[in-house]
């Protein structure tokens, strides 16, 4: 499988953006304009879950996500806490990309469309490139990668419903209500 940002995961941005605002720092942004999948925890369990009963060896299953920008992303977070932390922004990183692709030009050629997910067979072809250099794959040329940029953009109000249906910003969100 392959996804985009779990919410309130390791890696995810999220619980960084609310110590800030718990701890009344700023809240530091590397790019307003940069665009992420979102994705809660069960959703990706779910892509797993169906990717385990419905692929065949060497498949890839994507889950069609939602993306949002970042700076809606800590708004939704502010508005959630009722915080008016300034917010920072740090410029981009190293290695870092404006938007995500889940599924390359490429992949786009050959995926089947499942409705919410993507699957993309496994490449089983030989290694003989005469045949790919004498006859070429119009689908490829006419793809479209599916990218954080290109799919459906989250507004802040459904950013907010998102967060606050994982049960770890209901819990963040009543600590700190308890806690001001």
């Amino acid at each position: 499988v392959r996804y985009g940002n779990v919410m309130y995961s390791r890696g995810s941005v999220i619980p960084l953006f609310v110590e800030q605002i718990k701890k009344g720092q700023h809240i530091t942004l590397t790019d307003p304009k940069m665009t992420r999948f979102m994705m809660t925890l069960d959703e990706a369990i779910n892509l797993i879950l169906h990717a385990f009963e419905n692929a065949e060896a060497g498949d890839l299953f994507i889950q069609k996500s939602y993306s949002c920008y970042m700076s809606d992303l800590v708004q939704a977070v502010k508005e959630i806490f009722e915080a008016d932390s300034e917010v920072d922004i740090i410029g981009t990183r190293h290695g870092e990309k404006v938007y995500e692709v889940l599924l390359t030009k490429e992949e786009a050629a050959k995926a089947i469309d499942l409705g919410d997910y993507y699957r993309v067979p496994a490449d089983n072809r030989d290694l003989n490139y005469a045949n790919y250099l004498e006859k070429g794959f119009n689908k490829i040329t006419e793809a479209v990668e599916f990218n954080s940029n290109n799919t459906k953009i989250m507004s802040v109000a459904e950013i907010k419903g998102k967060l606050l249906g994982l049960k770890v910003i209901q819990r963040e969100l009543e600590s700190w209500k308890k806690g001001r």
